[in-house]
């Protein structure tokens, strides 16, 4: 969840910068969102594989169930560090204004390529849960890659452009008598 705290944020401020007209500042906040999650995201995939067998304890008192699932640690690990990145990036491409291309590549990602995969492992190749949650891995890893692509090929200072583009539509000018009034009271 604090990735995804991070995904609005991110959105957030780079939105706000591109409409400011500060691309380089745009950026910065890009870069300072990213490491910030990377670092929270390894921090906690870190945790997951050295307390593997104390997690699964805490949701469960059978010890059968407690041993499968920290089997599982490992596909835990690495979900929590790619889930700390792909909400920064998709948080990004929303404040760059490209809600629609997020949307496709995220439909892309999961439907088109994660859940055939993991039907593929978890019922052909007879992996079950681990083939399944492989399968939904690798749509993160592409959606990963591909806003991460997305991010890199930005051109910021034409983002700028359009974000005054979109504000200049949306601008109203205030009534002169408003700043009249105002300077009475």
């Amino acid at each position: 969840m604090i990735c995804l705290g991070f995904l609005g944020a991110s959105s957030v401020r780079v939105s706000n910068e591109l409409g400011k007209g500060n691309a380089k500042a745009a950026r910065f906040s890009i870069k300072v969102a990213l490491v910030t999650s990377v670092i929270i995201g390894i921090l906690f995939c870190v945790l997951c594989l050295v307390f593997s067998d104390e997690i699964s304890s805490l949701f469960t008192s059978s010890a059968q169930i407690a041993e499968s699932v920290s089997k599982l640690h490992v596909l835990l690990a690495f979900s929590v560090l790619l889930n700390s990145v792909y909400p920064v990036l998709s948080g990004v491409a929303i404040g760059a204004g490209v809600q629609s291309t997020v949307a496709f590549l995220n439909l892309g990602s999961y439907y088109v390529i994660g859940v055939p995969i993991g039907l593929v492992l978890g019922y052909v190749a007879h992996l079950q849960i681990r083939g399944l949650w492989i399968g939904l891995l690798s749509g993160v890893v592409v959606l990963t890659l591909l806003l991460s692509y997305l991010t890199w090929r930005t051109d910021w200072e034409e983002q700028v452009h359009k974000a005054a583009d979109r504000l200049g539509r949306f601008f109203l000018e205030p009534p002169k008598e408003s700043d009249e009034n105002s300077n009475l009271a």
